[in-house]
């Protein structure tokens, strides 16, 4: 079997220098010592590979396995955490002692729109000349941004002077979880609406005003009219007056 060549510490098939090895089995059941040629011809009849998992061992342990299939599931996974990884971002923004009201409020909505978008912002003041020699100006910058992004961002590190420069760096603030209103469930409702009696239904139902029902009275057939008027007065009859007619016919 030829050895597969890689980059890792790992030795496979011929790479193994020991003599012997402690044998795993692809299912990861022990097999045992084995000499380094006994373990290749085992993995070579699996059509596997023999890879040395612990060489600090005595002897050294190897597995049978798939190394090519072990390596791509290896970069895989890695690919995966990356993605998932979050990775944090600084942003910069610079600013002048001596900056004008515009661009201040520019130069501060960018720096909320960084944190929106979960970024870390350095707040710069960059002094020329002279103007070092009021750091309070710089200062006084600072603490304007940091009042104006308090809803938005916490002081990671406070202001201080670097050189010609005075630093800042803010962080985005997590938002809390918003809670949602309990409410009842489509299911639940639906078993409440089944569970009602049928007086309990006719009460929610929405009562027609007298001119509603005179417009729902013109726009019906005579035939409906007729029959509207025999189930009204079916309903008007009393319990006795059925009962009689019920043991008279009898």
């Amino acid at each position: 079997m030829p050895a597969i060549a890689t980059q890792t510490d790992q030795r496979v098939n011929e790479q193994i220098e020991s003599e012997q090895v402690r044998l795993v089995g692809a299912d990861g059941a022990q097999i045992g010592i084995k000499s380094l040629d006994e373990a290749l011809a085992i993995a070579d009849e699996q059509g596997l590979d023999l890879v040395e998992v612990a060489g600090n061992a005595v002897p050294p342990v190897c597995r049978i396995m798939d190394f090519g299939k072990f390596k791509y599931l290896e970069a895989q996974r890695a690919k995966e955490s990356r993605r998932n990884s979050s990775q944090t971002v600084i942003k910069e923004i610079k600013y002048r002692p001596k900056i004008s009201r515009g661009d201040f409020d520019t130069k501060t909505r960018q720096v909320e729109k960084f944190l929106s978008e979960g970024n870390r912002v350095k707040v710069t003041i960059m002094f020329r000349g002279r103007e070092l020699q009021h750091p309070e100006l710089g200062r006084r910058i600072l603490d304007e941004v940091a009042e104006e992004m308090a809803e938005h961002a916490k002081i990671d590190m406070t202001p201080r002077l670097d050189g010609r420069n005075m630093t800042m760096m803010l962080v985005p603030k997590k938002k809390p979880a918003q809670q949602q209103t309990a409410g009842p469930r489509p299911e639940r409702a639906q078993q409440q609406t089944a569970e009602q009696t049928p007086q309990q239904a006719q009460q929610q139902m929405p009562q027609q005003t007298p001119e509603q029902a005179q417009q729902q009275n013109r726009e019906q057939t005579p035939q409906q009219q007729t029959q509207q008027q025999t189930a009204e007065q079916t309903q008007q009859q009393t319990p006795g007056v059925s009962d009689q007619n019920s043991s008279t016919s009898k």
